[in-house]
């Protein structure tokens, strides 16, 4: 361990991941990349080989009584070491890559290797009909982003490199290293710069040599068969036949997608634990197989029966429709395991029965050559990646006559599937597990848009590396500056700050010395094409206030946070006048108006029904506290072609939440003001009653993760808490027993973390309010410290948890916390605490979110049951 931890200081110290877009750190990053996957890929094939063989002797040894002892048996631990140590490694695998490519917080780490090949392993081997491919795709990706967590990079970047994992690791399943960098482009990213597809071609290819160079082979078919394969000569008579193979797979493929989506939504009504799900699965699938054709015995060995003929036409019926369900009943339960392998065994086995069927009115029919035609076709209708199918099945068999009749099949089957559903099985997996995804490119983002050359200043105040000490702290005085570029001719050589002059001086520097003896020397600098997210990249990773931009060698200019801000304002101006006309005003179109008494005015937006009560009394108990007024507030949308004024609109369901919300309000005896407002957009209306009715707080209800790629809260929770003059605060209310606001009976634990700035000072303000709704508070104050501190200073911690106790009465204990994750460890304390609230100082800085590392805010939401209440302060 502390061998490891050296290594990760030396690799922090060198600066690695500062020439992460460099061509030669891209190609080795990428060959390791592939090195990698394909071992563990390996590692996974083999541990599934040792297990199944195991399994088909004891069934020769006992009988077929084994196999459902066996199935339940490893599928139990399987459901439950995957369920205990990373519920994130469950299923394919391939939705959660393409989630985290779209921008998704899922988990990708070296955890979820671990999980997922020791799951894999146990599933598949328990006689689950699922395959290996989907999950070394999920362990490629999974372990590209370890090493983009290990050597740091750029968000953009990381996002190539765990494109580029995938590829890898669906080429060392193949053995179809063009085929591996397709599927990423076709399904997972649809990123086609050069720098994505350079990464994951070299990452692909190189994963599938060492794949093969190891022995891996994915067809164990005999040399004659791939010799006569290749010999076939193309018939235009069996055309109709491809085609109707083409519809079949289309349709069928079809109702295997809707299969899968019924399965998990049947299981998910079961309301069991992982464990027993995936164990029932194994049970049933082994009972199941232990009546049915030897041919299902072996989910390895399946396929090639249909490949090599040695199946009969009833058979092979019967088969195709037992796998069909046994893939429902394994996928359905959660277990890990992909889909690639049963859609090309059904695939197979409906191609070899078409090509029987071919047969009896062509004498040159072969069903083995159907086989392979029907792998492609029945997967392009599941995945809709038909280039993908195409390019993996000739790839097997480097079979060039197959090519043609590929692609019918693959096109019809694509064409056929594209009529009756949009998206693919995995978009669709998506989209049932809550997260939507266009089947169209997202939004350019603003960091990807701008590079260093449209943000920087150009004209750059410098230094040269031979004048003096002395008058270097003359032109740091004389000009303001925090540092200087140091220059020879125009090629930058270092840079100095005011710190280092300082710091140089107090050791009693002789003033004679020079810049060039206490500059830092090869400095931090970036190229004028970098983007911007590049730039925020390096920036926030060093600390630097003052980024140099260079041409080679040759500055060219400089960037501070504030060029990036204004860029980025200057960018959304533009955006937003290029775009519709601005919106027409909101419009009042009901009121009702207590005395103004208060010394301050509360403004609650109002939507759901469910979580209004909960809100409500939150609102309630601060303006009790606080003695400020309630404006309640309905918004009622309309669409952009209709103005708000002129719109009829029904105000029967506002009227009654805002009516309810009174009643719960009239306890408190505080002044209560209600309002509706018909709007385009729900920030706009909310921003036009801040403005007009002098709010000081607004107080908005939070969903806890956006289902929008580039937004921290959502586009109206994010627009308004950037423009909003006022304070604000966010909740995410809790679910179950462990959520505030509970029963005031029972006592609560919160969690406040600590880090400086006023978002934290007013949130903390806030917890007497909050303490009305609930009775004995603890109140756990925490700062997380990273495991690299030695010995943590928590002074500040100590002295807040303090002034907690004496000046708001409120039982607080202080809680230093070492993690390499602000968001893990907060989530790991709520959930060992068993906390009701966590309280936290939100960002204000919308426009800036891939700055930081990441949402920690939305991060600790999503991960936590009890509430979570975010907290902005009045803006400058």
């Amino acid at each position: 361990m502390a061998l490891f931890k050296r290594l990760r200081t030396w690799i922090h110290a060198r600066q690695l991941g500062r020439q992460s877009t460099e061509l030669y750190y891209v190609l080795a990053e990428a060959c390791l990349i592939g090195l990698v996957s394909a071992l563990t890929a390996l590692f996974l094939e083999r541990g599934i080989g040792i297990l199944g063989s195991l399994r088909l002797r004891l069934v020769q040894d006992y009988g077929v009584i084994i196999l459902p002892i066996f199935g339940l048996s490893l599928g139990l631990f399987a459901g439950w070491f995957v369920e205990f140590f990373s519920p994130a490694a469950a299923g394919s695998g391939i939705p959660q890559v393409k989630a985290v490519l779209a921008q998704f917080p899922i988990p990708l780490s070296l955890r979820v290797v671990v999980v997922k090949l020791i799951g894999t392993i146990f599933a598949l081997a328990s006689g689950l009909a699922l395959g290996r491919r989907g999950p070394t795709v999920h362990i490629g990706a999974a372990l590209a982003a370890q090493l983009s967590h290990w050597f740091p990079t750029s968000p953009q970047h990381r996002h190539q490199i765990i494109a580029a994992g995938a590829a890898a690791g669906l080429a060392a399943g193949f053995n179809t290293p063009i085929a591996g960098v397709l599927f990423v482009v076709e399904e997972l990213s649809r990123d086609m710069s050069s720098v994505t597809l350079e990464i994951a071609i070299l990452a692909s290819f190189t994963g599938s040599i060492v794949s093969r160079l190891w022995g891996s082979a994915d067809l164990n078919l005999t040399q004659e068969f791939f010799e006569h394969s290749a010999e076939t000569l193309f018939n235009p008579q069996e055309i109709p036949f491809y085609l109707l193979l083409g519809i079949l797979a289309g349709l069928l493929g079809n109702s295997f997608k809707y299969s899968i989506l019924k399965s998990l939504e049947f299981y998910r009504n079961l309301n069991v634990p992982m464990f027993a799900r995936v164990g029932l699965a194994g049970l049933v699938s082994g009972s199941i197989v232990a009546f049915a054709p030897p041919i299902l015995l072996d989910n390895a060995g399946i396929r090639d029966f249909f490949l090599t003929g040695d199946v009969g036409w009833q058979e092979g019926t019967l088969a195709f429709v037992l796998y069909f369900v046994l893939t429902l009943i394994a996928y359905g339960s959660g277990a890990p395991g992909g889909l690639f392998s049963p859609t090309l065994v059904l695939g197979a086995a409906l191609g070899y029965l078409v090509g029987n069927a071919a047969a009896l009115f062509s004498s040159s029919a072969e069903p083995s050559t159907f086989a392979l035609v029907g792998m492609a076709a029945f997967f392009s209708a599941v995945a809709r990646v038909p280039v993908t199918a195409i390019v993996i099945v000739f790839e097997m068999t480097t079979a060039f006559n197959l090519v043609l009749p590929l692609m019918i099949g693959s096109v019809a089957a694509y064409f056929i599937a594209s009529t009756f559903s949009q998206g693919s099985l995995y978009q669709r997996l998506l989209e049932a597990s809550g997260i939507q995804l266009s089947e169209e490119a997202t939004p350019h983002d603003l960091l990807s848009n701008l590079t260093a050359a449209d943000v920087m200043q150009r004209q750059v105040d410098t230094l040269v590396a031979d004048i003096t000490l002395d008058r270097a702290l003359q032109l740091f005085s004389e000009m303001h500056h925090e540092g200087f570029p140091v220059v020879e001719g125009r090629k930058l050589v270092g840079m100095i700050t005011v710190a280092q002059t300082n710091l140089a001086k107090r050791r009693g520097q002789s003033g004679e010395a020079t810049v060039r003896e206490i500059m830092t020397p090869r400095p931090i600098a970036v190229d004028d094409r970098a983007t911007l997210g590049n730039v925020l990249y390096l920036m926030e990773r060093y600390h630097l206030s003052h980024l140099p931009v260079t041409e080679g060698s040759r500055l060219i200019g400089i960037i501070t946070r504030s060029d990036i801000i204004r860029a980025e304002a200057n960018q959304l101006s533009q955006s937003i006048s290029q775009g519709d006309a601005q919106p027409a005003p909101s419009y009042l179109v009901y009121q009702t108006r207590d005395p103004s008494v208060g010394r301050g005015r509360i403004l609650l937006p109002l939507a759901n029904p469910e979580t209004a009560p909960a809100l409500v009394q939150m609102a309630a108990a601060i303006a009790k506290e606080q003695q400020y007024e309630l404006e309640c507030l309905c918004i009622i949308l309309v669409p952009k072609h209709s103005p708000p004024a002129q719109t009829a609109v029904r105000t029967g369901r506002s009227r009654r939440l805002l009516r309810k919300a009174q009643r719960l309000v009239k306890q408190w005896q505080i002044p209560v003001h209600c309002q509706i407002r018909v709007a385009h957009h729900a920030s706009q209306a909310i921003l036009e009653t801040i403005d007009e009715r002098h709010i000081d707080l607004l107080l908005m209800g939070w969903k806890g993760i956006t289902s929008t790629p580039g937004r921290i809260f959502g586009s109206t929770v994010d627009s308004t808490i950037q423009k909003a003059p006022c304070d604000v605060v966010l909740v995410k209310l809790g679910e179950g027993e462990f959520a505030y606001p509970n029963d005031y009976h029972t006592p609560s634990n919160w969690i406040v973390p600590i880090a400086g700035g006023p978002n934290v000072r007013r949130a903390i303000q806030l917890l007497p309010a909050f303490k009305l709704l609930t009775r004995s508070p603890k109140i756990l104050m925490c700062k997380v410290f990273s495991p690299d501190i030695t010995t943590p200073d928590t002074v500040d911690l100590e002295k807040v948890t303090e002034l907690m106790e004496k000046r708001l009465k409120i039982r607080a204990i202080a809680l230093p916390i070492r993690s390499e994750s602000v968001a893990d460890a907060i989530v790991h304390l709520a959930k060992t605490k068993k906390c009701d609230a966590i309280l936290l100082g939100a960002s204000r800085e919308g426009l800036l979110q891939q700055a930081v590392r990441g949402n920690i805010p939305e991060a600790i939401a999503n991960g936590v049951n009890c509430t979570v209440i975010l907290v902005r302060s009045t803006l400058d």
